[in-house]
């Protein structure tokens, strides 16, 4: 039986860091990766240009995206300002009405409100006309951002990692995270007190999980950092949406199941600037109210994706390579939810489309880790009037005339892959490291929890118990659809597990009294004050 310490060591080392000085890094609730943001190409210049029009008393409008990263990003960067001037506004796009990024009646909006600089957060790298357009009604404009840029980008004070310009050391910041290296700037340039970077950590944290960026390097360290800010409790706006969603001591696993859909269905169901007057108020009646709006818009968030998955799933035929639903009767906001969990499903690329009228056609789509979807998609962009995106998920719209060109492009596109590799849709299954039931302890539950926070590219490491005995089975919850058991093994020693949602799926195997392999995570059951270890299993083979 080997120590929990050794355990965690090989876990880590099967997930390439060996070195003990990186062990020692990952592992510490103090860690250090962090860098000048002044290496971030253009920082320089963004923020004596920033602050001098503040100086020059120029009114600025932050112009951000309805997600949780743009609005943390609007939230983190509006902080900073109102350090400084309380001559600015902030402006974020409707998804239905306007879409993602800059657009040039936004543009003409806020110049007409009198701003003579937009400076923008999670968005803009390749906004090439419209930040053209910006310049021609006398406006000056920064782009912060953290997506690729694979098209003409924007010709400005343009802040990115992703460029190849920047030789900035860790390019996964999400784009709170540049807001955040900003606002750093932005305290050491105009001699602000060090409170002003700390106390925005929280939202950093919280934009950075959403947006599933990789848990690595510094956004490790952001992460880290802002959950301690979190549990703190300091933050009253923060606190209150926590308490609504009865949510004590906060991991990332608690932000992205649930502080972060609660921040994205204000853009899903409404305006994304309901959240943000919830993360800038000191009002308590406005923060109470405001959560209370999130909790109640994601409530019918949930409500309206599970009724559309229902009604998609009669849509696919079964043999799609590539799934594309034209759902008209969907309501935009949740459709690239639905399609994620389609994607989970079927484990095929999605699209869904819905009519905005006119002829158009408006799609979101999700795809699966074989399957490149924006470079599969960019050979056709002529198809389409809007496109973006990246390996996973992508945007578009297009005329409703070019629907069938569309579908007959992937089908050939998914033949060919197939043909290149027929083992595309294979769905290995993984594990860190083999385990038996002895090794099962709170105390490596405990060790585990040393890796946190878990996320992108640092999940929870998933064990395997090989060739165990099924015992003492319970269902539990309504119609059984959980189940509590017990997993011996060969000499004895016993392992208690739960597995939950799928009871009925996996009974037979279970009652089928021949060994199994059991793959699943660890974890603490805490019970009348006294704690054990069980076993959450994810999959029985």
């Amino acid at each position: 039986m080997r120590k929990t310490e050794e355990i965690l060591n090989d876990i880590l080392r099967n997930r390439g860091i060996t070195d003990p000085d990186d062990i020692s890094e990952f592992l510490s609730e103090r860690p250090r990766k962090t860098y000048d943001p002044f290496l971030l190409h253009n920082m320089e210049a963004g923020v004596d240009l920033l602050l001098n029009e503040i100086n020059n008393g120029t009114k600025i409008c932050i112009y951000g995206d309805y997600d949780a990263d743009g609005v943390t990003s609007v939230c983190i960067l509006s902080n900073a300002l109102r350090m400084l001037t309380d001559n600015f506004t902030y402006y974020i796009p409707s998804r239905f009405d306007e879409g993602y990024g800059l657009n040039k009646e936004a543009v003409k909006k806020i110049r007409v409100s009198g701003a003579g600089m937009i400076i923008t957060v999670d968005c803009g790298s390749v906004s090439y006309e419209e930040v053209e357009y910006a310049k021609e009604l006398g406006m000056k404009v920064i782009v912060t951002d953290h997506h690729s840029i694979d098209d003409i980008k924007a010709d400005c004070i343009l802040i990115n990692p992703k460029q190849k310009e920047c030789s900035y050391p860790f390019r996964e910041l999400a784009g709170c995270g540049i807001a955040f290296k900003m606002v750093q700037a932005i305290q050491q340039r105009a001699g602000l007190p060090k409170s002003v970077v700390t106390e925005v950590l929280d939202l950093a944290a919280v934009g950075t999980v959403g947006d599933i960026v990789s848990l690595k390097d510094e956004n490790r360290t952001i992460v880290k950092y802002g959950l301690n800010k979190i549990n703190a409790r300091q933050r009253r706006s923060l606190r209150c949406l926590n308490e609504k969603i009865s949510l004590k001591n906060v991991t990332s696993e608690n932000i992205a199941f649930g502080i972060a859909p609660h921040i994205n269905a204000a853009g899903r169901m409404a305006h994304a600037s309901e959240a943000v007057e919830l993360f800038m108020s000191d009002d308590e009646t406005v923060i109470r109210n405001k959560a209370d709006r999130l909790v109640a818009l994601n409530v019918e968030r949930k409500k309206l994706q599970e009724d559309a998955y229902k009604r998609c799933i009669g849509m696919i035929a079964g043999d799609e390579n590539f799934i594309i639903l034209k759902a008209d009767d969907i309501h935009e906001g949740i459709a690239g939810i639905v399609a994620g969990k389609i994607k989970e499903n079927y484990n095929r690329p999605v699209i869904i489309l819905t009519e905005t009228g006119e002829g158009k056609l408006k799609g979101t789509g999700r795809s699966i880790p074989s399957v490149d979807i924006f470079r599969l998609l960019k050979k056709h962009d002529s198809l389409f009037e809007r496109f973006g995106g990246h390996r996973s998920a992508c945007g578009l719209t297009m005329t409703a005339d070019n629907y069938d060109k569309l579908t007959d492009a992937v089908n050939e596109d998914m033949t060919l892959l197939l043909e290149e590799n027929p083992e595309l849709f294979e769905n290995p299954l993984y594990w860190d490291i083999e385990i038996s039931p002895e090794e099962i302890t709170v105390e490596l539950a405990r060790e585990i929890d040393r890796m946190e926070p878990f996320g992108q590219d640092n999940q929870r490491p998933v064990l395997l118990m090989k060739h165990v005995h099924i015992a003492n089975i319970k269902p539990m919850g309504a119609e059984g659809i959980h189940v509590r058991f017990t997993a011996l093994s060969d000499s004895g020693y016993r392992s208690e597990c739960v597995l939950f949602q799928k009871a009925h799926d996996f009974e037979h195997i279970l009652r089928s009294g021949r060994p199994v392999d059991i793959l699943g995570s660890v974890s603490i059951n805490s019970w009348n004050g006294r704690e054990s270890s069980q076993f959450i299993v994810e999959e029985i083979i």
